[in-house]
């Protein structure tokens, strides 16, 4: 049996939303620990659940958070995807789960599915407390490599003037101005092509999402590098991903660039299949637990 418990904690002021999954609900019981993350403008209980629940049934005690802006968590402005603030939460979360008597100290582990393993790597790079880190279907982009998502630069540069003018909005009366996270076929959208994931309300489309994302979070999407941070990372990585994911030259990059040992597991299956498919999350799952007991 799987015992869930609301568990929130703080950076600096902010309350941000957490939820603990653990097979036992025994404070004397000292189990290795997980920070589950997900996708851009997602919450906890999209993908991060899912790992979650099958991660604890294997013995780990499971930490998965709402990033500052999202779901339960403070924050504004609301929907906003600023990496550098997501790194922030992610730094602040390690240190909270480390002081958790029934984790197992020097064990934590971070899971990054999709958009947040880039800003793990970052976190990483910044001296966070994670001793280990593995990456599911990694989104990690820089400005050239994300350009054709978006109809290359001329449409970069159109979505970071929309980006200017939320900003002056933002700025000037506090307004957050927002456009659909996910609508196909809109290209106003952050996520505007076909994605069953999150238009299927079996799948991604959960009464705890909220369908949309901050205008003015192209001006951050766009100017972050998610691969520059790979240069000063020490921790033993795990990369699990497939061809038919994004950026899988980004991710064979890391190969040479880690400064620690790295392990990567190319596997089938589209982007979204790893966030929910049981094939490919089982595969997952299977590939971070092995993993996670070679560098325990």
């Amino acid at each position: 049996m799987i015992h869930r418990s609301t568990l929130p904690f703080f950076r600096g002021d902010l309350r941000l939303a957490g939820e603990l999954f653990r097979n036992t609900d025994r404070l004397d019981v000292r189990e290795p620990a997980i920070i589950v993350t997900g996708s851009w403008l997602t919450v906890k209980e999209q993908m991060p659940e899912t790992y979650a629940l099958r991660l604890a049934e294997r013995g780990y005690t499971v930490f998965t958070f709402d990033f500052t802006g999202f779901g339960a968590s403070q924050g504004s402005p609301r929907q906003a995807e600023i990496p550098d603030r997501k790194i922030a939460d992610l730094i602040a979360a390690a240190d909270f789960v480390e002081t958790l008597a029934f984790v197992e100290p020097g064990t934590l582990a971070h899971l990054a599915i999709c958009a947040s393993a880039q800003y793990g790597l970052a976190a990483l790079a910044r001296g966070s407390r994670v001793a280990r880190f593995a990456s599911v279907a990694g989104w990690f982009h820089d400005p050239v490599s994300v350009a054709p998502f978006y109809g290359g630069m001329e449409g970069l540069a159109r979505r970071l003037e929309l980006a200017r003018r939320a900003i002056d909005r933002y700025l000037s009366n506090g307004e957050v101005e927002t456009v659909p996270a996910y609508q196909a076929g809109n290209e106003a959208a952050a996520m505007f092509f076909e994605l069953d994931y999150y238009g299927n309300a079996s799948r991604g489309a959960v009464p705890a999402w909220t369908n949309a994302m901050a205008t003015l979070s192209w001006a951050y999407w766009f100017t972050f590098d998610g691969l520059r941070a790979a240069d000063r990372v020490e921790q033993p990585a795990l990369f699990v991903h497939s061809e038919g994911c994004v950026f899988p030259d980004n991710v064979r990059s890391f190969q040479g660039r880690l400064r620690g040992p790295v392990k990567m597991i190319w596997s089938e299956g589209t982007q979204t299949d790893f966030y929910d498919q049981p094939a490919q999350v089982s595969a997952a799952v299977d590939a971070v637990d092995a993993f996670l007991k070679e560098h325990r």
